[in-house]
């Protein structure tokens, strides 16, 4: 490493030698945390929602048919309490059939036709066994307001669980979270959708956790 930088400054100090520039510049700050707590995020079922072969015939034309709801178990276990969120991220972006942050797509038919969404929301949460309050926040962190028990997990915001003790409404730091996560999916009416052939239903989301 040392012969390149020895070269690069060579050249930087021969450009500049027969002629006085203003000087400008512009800084860079690198920075972040390096937390000892890391904590791992678990989905029962290996986070795997399957209904196998749907009849197109048993679909809705002119409306949107839901499907049975399935719930996991979700957990976050840490090696320390420690503060985090988390946040919904849609794998099938732009393929929801609905508007809005609120739903996850189930993926295109022909790459154009969406096939349908689901929903997600968190019940039954319980942090370290004890109750919390679920809240939300817009601001990637900055405030937070509290969310009603079957609030949908919206994709844009992130979520987390607290309390109010301090005044406003704000994470706590947790060693582990147990919550229901129940998804909500939906097949688009099929007046919009070719179902000549078998269509996989293709929904993908990730939940990341995120440390505050």
């Amino acid at each position: 490493m040392t012969r390149p930088f020895s070269t690069l400054a060579a050249t930087l100090l021969m450009i500049g030698a027969g002629t006085v520039f203003a000087a400008s510049s512009v800084d860079l700050t690198v920075k972040g945390l390096i937390t000892p707590s890391a904590c791992t995020p678990m989905l029962s079922q290996g986070g795997m929602a399957d209904y196998g072969k749907i009849a197109a015939k048993d679909l809705q034309e002119n409306q949107a048919t839901p499907l049975p709801t399935t719930t996991f178990q979700l957990s976050v276990n840490c090696e320390a309490a420690t503060l985090f969120a988390l946040n919904g991220v849609d794998n099938r972006a732009g393929s929801a059939s609905s508007p809005g942050d609120d739903s996850y797509g189930l993926g295109f038919i022909n790459e154009t036709e969406r096939l349908g969404d689901f929903l997600i929301v968190l019940t039954n949460y319980r942090a370290d066994n004890q109750p919390v309050s679920k809240l939300a926040s817009r601001d990637n962190g900055a405030t937070w307001i509290e969310n009603s028990e079957d609030a949908i997990w919206m994709r844009s915001r992130l979520t987390a669980f607290g309390n109010n003790a301090g005044g406003n409404w704000a994470p706590i730091a947790i060693m582990t979270l147990n919550s229901d996560l129940t998804i909500h999916p939906s097949i688009a009416a099929t007046s919009g959708l070719t179902l000549t052939q078998e269509q996989p239903i293709d929904g993908s989301a990730t939940l990341e956790l995120r440390y505050l």
